[in-house]
């Protein structure tokens, strides 16, 4: 596998899209923050974003979890169900 090298913010349209990523993640958690507190929001936030990009880094690089890595995700999902099912702070 080739390592992958960010060239540090030197090629301008893989920054511009990065900015543009983040800028619109950010605004979708803005307003997730007008219904559910911000401990909450940050979390699946967050765990939301490791999924993300572990599929993205299986399907663009091929990069296959291992089975530590695949039970941790897993348990992240879980956590995401069990707060948006039972959590009496998240909005339903």
């Amino acid at each position: 596998m080739t390592a992958l090298k960010s060239g540090g913010f030197s090629k301008i349209v893989p920054t511009l899209i990065m900015a543009a990523g983040y800028g619109i993640s950010f605004y979708f958690m803005l307003l997730a923050l007008k219904t559910i507190p911000m401990g909450v929001t940050y979390a699946i936030w967050a765990g939301v974003g490791i999924i993300l990009i572990a599929v993205v880094g299986f399907l663009r690089y091929q990069e296959v979890p291992d089975l530590a890595a695949t039970i941790g995700m897993s348990l992240i999902v879980l956590g995401i169900i069990i707060i948006r099912i039972f959590s009496s702070t998240a909005a339903h």
